[in-house]
Formats: structure tokens, C-alpha cells, sequence
């Protein structure tokens, strides 16, 4: 032993005197070289693993992970449940509120017409819940535990949710503008009413638009993996 030392520190010396003036102890350079092998020897692939042993830890690790598929994928599809349920609730929100403001005005001298002129306002709020419904089949839609969910299907969902929440949102826009001038006018003249009827119902076929595109967008989320 005392010989392999001896001749393993005088190969140190002998490199530390040879590599570009290289001035370290032997010591210190030895203990360099050993902590360069065994970084080496970590960063190594493992060529020889069992077969066995390396589908138990890939399988684990997908185990740990908790889901199959795109780890963004959800990011996505919760997204567009999300821009659903949040662009209809705005166009039903501004659709009641400026219809609302044209009631209200509208009942101090008439107030026999209030209850005639809330229809604007029953229109606006249905918008709401177009969007709660592609919310939820969305949000049905995403659960990678089950079955693996893929970026083709965040990008379907992303789309129906926007598809959806953006005509709802233009649908209260023109609802809201058209009650409120509506119910105005109906005040003066009554035989507006049907024409205020008729123009609240093509703003309202606007979000029922969205609604039929998100649902067939939303069912096209599982054809990524053969469905």
C-alpha cells in the first residue's frame, strides 16, 4: 500500500509539474482529479440499468406527477372555462344594467309599463348562463387522472371558452343599447314594442351563436387521442 501511494503521488507530481506550471501541492491536485472522476461517474447515463427497474421508476414518476398528457395543456383549458364564464357574465352584466337604467327612467312616468319593458333585462341575464354552460362542459372535460390531456385539447377548449364568452359579451352590448332606447321609446309609443322585441331577439341569437360553435368546439377536445 505504502508503495502504490508513494508512486500514485509521484504520477500527481510529475502531472503538477507538467500541465502548464501547474505550482498546487500534490495533494491538492490529487484530490482535485479524484472529485473530476466522481462528478464524471454521476453525470454518467446509466447504460446497464435492468429494464425492469427503469419502467418501475418512470412509472412512478409519472404516479408522482398525478396526471397524464401536457403538463400545460390544463393551464389552457382552464383558461377558456374561465374566459366563458367571465366574458357572458359582462355582457349580461352591462346588458341588465343599461336596460335597468332605461326602466327605471322610463317607470317615473309610466309605471304601468314597467313590468311590459323588463323584458330587456331577462334577455341580458340568459347570457350568463351560456357561459356557465360551456363552463362547465369544459371543466368536465379536463381531467387528466382519467384519460391523458393533450395541447390539442387545451387549444379546443381555449377556443370554445372564447368563442362563447366574446359573442356573449357583443350580445349584451347591443341588448343593453337597444332596451335602453327601447323602453324609452315604447314609453312615447307603444307600438314600438314589437320591433324592440324583434331587434332584442337577433342581439340575443348572437351569444346563441357562440354557444352552438363552443359546444362543437368542445367536443372536438378528445379526437387528439382517438376518441
Amino acid at each position: 500500500m505504502a508503495v502504490d501511494e508513494k508512486k500514485s503521488r509521484s504520477f500527481v507530481s510529475i502531472v503538477a509539474v507538467k500541465v502548464q506550471g501547474v505550482t498546487e501541492p500534490p495533494e491538492l491536485l490529487n484530490m482535485r482529479i479524484h472529485m473530476h472522476i466522481i462528478r464524471c461517474h454521476l453525470r454518467a447515463p446509466r447504460f446497464f440499468e435492468p429494464q425492469g427497474r427503469k419502467g418501475e421508476r418512470e412509472e412512478k414518476m409519472s404516479t408522482d406527477v398525478g396526471f397524464s398528457g401536457d403538463e400545460t395543456a390544463p393551464f389552457f383549458g382552464f383558461i377558456g372555462a374561465s374566459a366563458a364564464l367571465v366574458f357572458s357574465c359582462m355582457g349580461a352584466a352591462y346588458g341588465t344594467a343599461k336596460s335597468g337604467v332605461g326602466v327605471a327612467s322610463m317607470g317615473v312616468m309610466r309605471p304601468e309599463l314597467v313590468m311590459k319593458s323588463i323584458v330587456p333585462v331577462v334577455m341580458a341575464g340568459v347570457l350568463g348562463i351560456y357561459g356557465l354552460i360551456i363552463a362547465v362542459i369544459i371543466s368536465t372535460g379536463i381531467n387528466p387522472k382519467a384519460k391523458p390531456y393533450y395541447l390539442f385539447d387545451g387549444y379546443a377548449h381555449l377556443s370554445s371558452g372564447l368563442a362563447c364568452g366574446l359573442a356573449g359579451l357583443s350580445a349584451g352590448m347591443a341588448i343593453g343599447i337597444v332596451g335602453d332606447a327601447g323602453v324609452r321609446a315604447n314609453a312615447q309609443q307603444p307600438k314600438l314594442f314589437v320591433g324592440m322585441i324583434l331587434i332584442l331577439i337577433f342581439a340575443e341569437a348572437l351569444a346563441l351563436y357562440g354557444l352552438i360553435v363552443g359546444i362543437i368546439l368542445s367536443s372536438r377536445a378528445g379526437q387528439s387521442r382517438g376518441e
